[in-house]
């Protein structure tokens, strides 16, 4: 069951921990929301082992986040 976790790590999963909302609740727009979720998705692309991942496997990661 815990092996199972770990190897969940898709962007898919990513994406739900970035959301784009400032400190009172309301959705960031424009800027402030690309600069933020551009942050969020660069802190969270690991591999599945939790690793950093780099290079083309690190912009994939991240391109796929800001997508979704």
């Amino acid at each position: 069951m815990f092996a199972v976790v770990p190897a969940v790590t898709s962007a898919s999963a990513q994406s739900g921990a970035c959301t784009a909302m400032s400190a009172d609740g309301k959705p960031l727009a424009g800027a402030a929301k690309a600069s933020h979720m551009k942050k969020c998705c660069e802190s969270n692309a690991k591999s599945a082992e939790g690793k950093p991942l780099s290079g083309a496997a690190k912009k994939s990661s991240i391109d796929k986040c800001m997508k979704g």
